[in-house]
């Protein structure tokens, strides 16, 4: 086109039936493909004779891959109806009105199958190198809001503790790699504590199962300082680290009597404004009996900024938690205060996929939609790790740089050739990826 043709010139026409909008989802398509996403829906998914229940494996692969693409509601799943993208997926997209009967034909036992595809899917990525092997792993708990509005939607009429309506998920979250875990749908009048102790043991025996042999570490914040979590941490062999609710007078009174020569000053963007002590402390004596055993009670105190009004009240503003754990206390405050990265992952589940738009009105289908929205985030984060051999790399990243590719189909000689844009300046590391993930063993 020479360069003095004008947009407004140019006719336009939607008749490219080679055409793939979003070719680069070739990537986690093929993933998906060897992981064996679609079979494991088809083996363990049964909907009995629920209207949707037919093809569940490429209906929840539609699903995964319209997330993946950039979809945050059902209807975009039509994009991947278009033109060639068939080809490129392996399998023939299900239309969004068929996906949103499939969806509203889940109960709360459907989603527990999902949530067992879900298991055997990590399982399966942390064989292919994924995981972290017999080496250490931190997990992070955590809940967040997804906010809803009006009062139609199953468990998610009551206002959650933010004072908005929606609902009140558990996570447990990969440090390091961002990959979840875990997750469960509550409504949004739970309690951040309700069912924390059950959901971290079906965490560890899902990290466990899946091929984590190394020692494990849970880190949380206050809201899960209870000792139903502490005890359930005990028993499973898991080290934990938890923020401690400073609200009661006993242990405010033991954080204030540390002698001063006891602090240990840390780096702080204010000199000299945050220090570090540790003491020996036994939590939950009224509700422990004889499992009530002494932790280590790590303290950080920092000092409000001049002016504020933080300043007026207290000379300084403490921060402690609860730890079993061995070793350097400059260096476990320093851990546990990275527990603050899983808002990275939330983020990235809300904004990068469809987690910030929960589509139906009954309760088990937007748990299956967390599920989907959950095994998308995993995949992915395992294609850039297993074809790019790249760390944390964000949703909308590889979006732009990998997945939102336009593509032409060709076929000679009956094979198809997928033609990309020229000069697109990450074709060498998708070229790369694409044949890592060829070279993972087919699982089925």
């Amino acid at each position: 086109m020479r360069s003095s043709h004008r947009p407004d010139r140019i006719d336009t026409a939607f008749d490219g039936t080679q055409l793939v909008a979003d070719a680069g989802l070739l990537l986690p398509a093929t993933l998906i493909g060897r992981l064996g996403l679609r079979e494991l829906v088809d083996r363990h998914v049964g909907l009995g004779r629920a209207p949707g229940r037919a093809n569940a494996g490429d209906k929840v692969a539609s699903l995964v891959l319209s997330a993946l693409a950039g979809g945050d509601c059902i209807d975009d799943a039509n994009a991947l109806r278009a033109g060639g993208t068939d080809a490129v997926l392996g399998f023939r997209a299900r239309a969004a009105s068929t996906l949103g009967t499939f969806l509203r034909s889940f109960g709360l036992g459907h989603v527990r199958q999902l949530d067992h595809v879900s298991r055997e899917l990590l399982g399966r990525a942390f064989a292919a190198g994924a995981g972290p092997g017999d080496g250490p792993l931190t997990i992070d708990i955590d809940s967040t809001v997804c906010e809803t509005y009006g009062l139609a939607k199953q468990g998610a009429s009551g206002f959650t503790y933010t004072r908005v309506r929606g609902y009140h998920p558990l996570l447990a979250v990969a440090a390091g790699t961002g990959d979840v875990l875990h997750a469960r749908l509550r409504e949004g009048r739970a309690g951040t504590i309700r069912g924390a102790a059950h959901f971290l043991r079906e965490t560890v025996g899902r990290v466990r199962s899946a091929g984590a042999g190394g020692a494990l570490v849970v880190r949380a914040d206050s809201g899960f300082y209870a000792h139903d979590v502490v005890a359930a941490c005990r028993a499973l062999d898991v080290r934990f680290s938890i923020t401690a609710r400073f609200f009661g007078r006993r242990l405010r009174t033991l954080v204030e009597a540390i002698p001063g020569d006891a602090w240990a000053p840390i780096p702080y963007w204010i000199e000299g404004g945050a220090d570090v002590a540790e003491i020996a402390y036994t939590p939950f004596r009224g509700r422990g009996g004889a499992t009530a055993v002494p932790v280590r009670l790590i303290v950080r105190r920092v000092r409000p900024k001049a002016g504020s009004q933080l300043a007026l009240f207290t000379l300084y503003d403490y921060h402690p938690f609860i730890t079993d754990r061995e070793g350097d206390m400059l260096a476990l405050e320093a851990d546990h205060r990275r527990h603050a990265e899983v808002e990275n992952a939330i983020r990235d589940l809300k904004h990068g996929m469809g987690l910030n738009h929960l589509p139906s009105g009954r309760f088990a289908a937007n748990a299956a939609w967390l599920a989907v929205q959950v095994m998308a985030h995993n995949l992915a984060r395992w294609t850039a790790r297993l074809g790019l051999g790249a760390g944390i790399v964000t949703a909308k990243t590889l979006r732009r740089r990998l997945f939102s590719l336009v593509g032409r189909l060709t076929r000679s000689a009956r094979r198809l050739t997928l033609h990309l844009p020229a000069r697109w300046p990450w074709a060498v590391g998708w070229t790369n990826a694409l044949a890592r993930l060829r070279a993972i063993p087919l699982l089925a």
